[in-house]
């Protein structure tokens, strides 16, 4: 996977004047975009940024932008970065439509898992590009992971990565939050996108997160025909994390209970990080992955 396979330039475009915030800002360790509370007096460089209105114009190097027209401000080491950790759900249900299952080809993004990682390859893209801190790591049971890592220079090895990434067995949500609040390194804004298909449960792990000291979000995916189940007469359905079957019989009754129970999940979901001060959004694949973050995570204060 090449990164003009998962942006064109108008979006990519869009996404550069993009940065991931946490409203209360975590302390950092090196360089990035936001103003340290700390009165260093490092000169040592670390990297650029692009230019931003109101930026002091004497930290603008005007040799890079002789050679490439466009303002880069020189970074110090006693910038503060933000710590982003993305968390994504890769359990078997994630992959779903089998049918679709592949690469991040642009075709193929009603499939929830590909959905899903252009997304995270998004989130992870403004992250790289605005100097923050950045950790991905894949829930489920291959314990998949990147970084931490920082700068422009790893976007590549990023899409590589991610693109690498597949969905397959169980995962224990709880579990493995809690796992990740131990092991995550410095707490930050943590965005998990998953389906919530978890028998076991969300509640604890995303509390774990939080005692550790991170501002959470959640990106709650499905696909349109989980929402709205293409179904009808007597079925067996297996799950397709624990192959367990069940028999039943779908009618227009069954349907109608089945939707109002779905929302009445998300309702809950939604309920619960409402209480907790996470930030909550549900989206359905047939959504382009880039409207998430144009609109929904900017609604929410998560990009700006």
């Amino acid at each position: 996977m090449t990164d003009d396979r998962l942006f064109d330039e108008k979006t990519l475009r869009k996404l550069e004047q993009l940065a991931l915030q946490a409203h209360q800002v975590r302390a950092g360790a090196i360089k990035g975009e936001r103003r340290s509370t700390r009165r260093g007096t490092s000169i040592e460089f670390a990297d650029y940024r692009n230019y931003s209105k109101g930026d002091d114009l004497r930290r603008v190097d005007w040799n890079i932008f002789a050679r490439l027209e466009r303002p880069f401000v020189k970074l110090l080491e006693e910038e503060e970065d933000l710590a982003v950790h993305l968390l994504l759900d890769a359990s078997a249900s994630m992959d779903w439509p089998r049918a679709a299952a592949g690469d991040l080809a642009a075709g193929e993004a009603a499939h929830k898992f590909t959905f899903a990682r252009r997304l995270l390859a998004g989130l992870a893209y403004i992250s790289l590009t605005g100097g923050d801190r950045l950790m991905i790591s894949a829930l489920g049971s291959r314990g998949q992971a990147w970084g931490p890592a920082r700068g422009r220079a790893r976007i590549l090895d990023m899409l590589n990565s991610v693109a690498a990434f597949a969905a397959s067995g169980e995962t224990d949500l709880n579990a493995a939050l809690r796992d990740y609040a131990l092991r995550g390194g410095r707490p930050g804004l943590c965005l998990l996108i998953s389906d919530f298909y978890s028998p076991s449960g969300y509640e604890e792990g995303l509390k774990a997160l939080q005692a550790r000291g991170h501002e959470i979000g959640v990106i709650h995916v499905l696909s349109p025909d989980e929402v709205n189940p293409p179904l009808t007469g007597d079925l067996r359905l297996v799950d397709v994390e624990t192959s367990a079957g069940q028999d039943v019989t779908v009618d227009a009754a069954m349907r109608d209970l089945y939707r109002r129970r779905l929302r009445a999940w998300q309702e809950e979901i939604s309920a619960f990080c409402r209480g907790h001060t996470i930030h909550y959004a549900s989206v359905e694949t047939s959504v382009p992955w880039e409207e998430v973050i144009l609109y929904q995570l900017r609604g929410l204060g998560v990009v700006r």
